[in-house]
């Protein structure tokens, strides 16, 4: 649907630049040189600098549409690469598509997923004020949790806190927002405040296995091997996906050692 899209707006500006063209050149061509033996009006002594005019005008409107669908172009290779587990190809791609087009939020989007999956994070954070720029001021939820993730992983703790509770408080559905705080809350070794965040996803969904193993985790580092255990027990008769129930039961013996 986006490249159809893209495909309907792109032939509206050639159709306008055709006919915009087609009636300057008209108009230019129209000017008379002379009227009843009367000398060249201002505008026919000027018709060949109009023409020139013209020809740069349509020029530039060609040049510009050039840049437009290189920038696709090259967004949908992107798109194509990150389908095709080639996250430098990517990488280089969706730059480019950046570059020719920066006022563009979907390129700037496919940037930091390549950005991401090649381990780039302090890059990502850096692009976070362009982005939200080109955005409005606005992140949508899933780069906002990408921004988080990658401030999580830098150990900039506060700053992912920060945005994990302005998407719970925009959307107390929002599933990852709660698994990610809660890793944060580990690692900053707030036990009882991840432990709380996890039954917090789980109150929305107990099958989020995310979350099952966050809760578990915080009170195992917490000391409380029991509870770990018995979390696990107690979620483990759910109709989790298999790879989910496998994850269960290999922390089952993990902390059951």
């Amino acid at each position: 649907m986006e490249q159809v899209h893209f495909v309907f707006v792109e032939i509206l500006k050639i159709l306008g630049v055709a006919f915009a063209s087609l009636l300057a050149v008209k108009g230019v061509a129209g000017a008379k040189a002379k009227v009843e033996h009367k000398p060249a009006s201002s505008l026919a002594r000027a018709k060949p600098l109009l023409y020139v005019v013209v020809l740069a005008l349509v020029g530039l409107g060609a040049w510009n549409l050039g840049y437009d669908i290189a920038a696709e172009v090259y967004y949908w290779a992107s798109l194509s690469d990150a389908q095709n587990s080639r996250p430098s190809e990517g990488y280089l791609n969706s730059l480019q598509a950046v570059l020719l087009r920066p006022g563009v939020l979907r390129y700037w989007q496919a940037l930091e997923a390549a950005k991401f999956n090649l381990g780039q994070w302090a890059s990502v954070v850096d692009d976070m004020p362009a982005m939200q720029s080109v955005a409005g001021g606005h992140l949508d939820e899933a780069d906002s949790y990408r921004f988080a993730l990658c401030l999580f992983s830098l150990g900039r703790y506060d700053e992912a806190l920060d945005i994990t509770d302005r998407l719970i408080r925009q959307n107390r559905l929002y599933l990852p927002s709660y698994t990610l705080q809660g890793d944060v809350l580990i690692a900053q070794r707030k036990y009882g405040e991840a432990q709380q965040a996890f039954l917090s996803a789980l109150r929305i969904l107990p099958t989020d296995v995310s979350a099952v193993g966050g809760l578990a985790h915080a009170y195992f580092l917490e000391g409380n091997r029991q509870q770990a255990l018995r979390i696990l027990k107690d979620t483990s008769n759910l109709p989790f996906p298999i790879e989910a129930q496998k994850r269960i039961e290999a922390l089952k013996g993990l902390y059951g050692q």
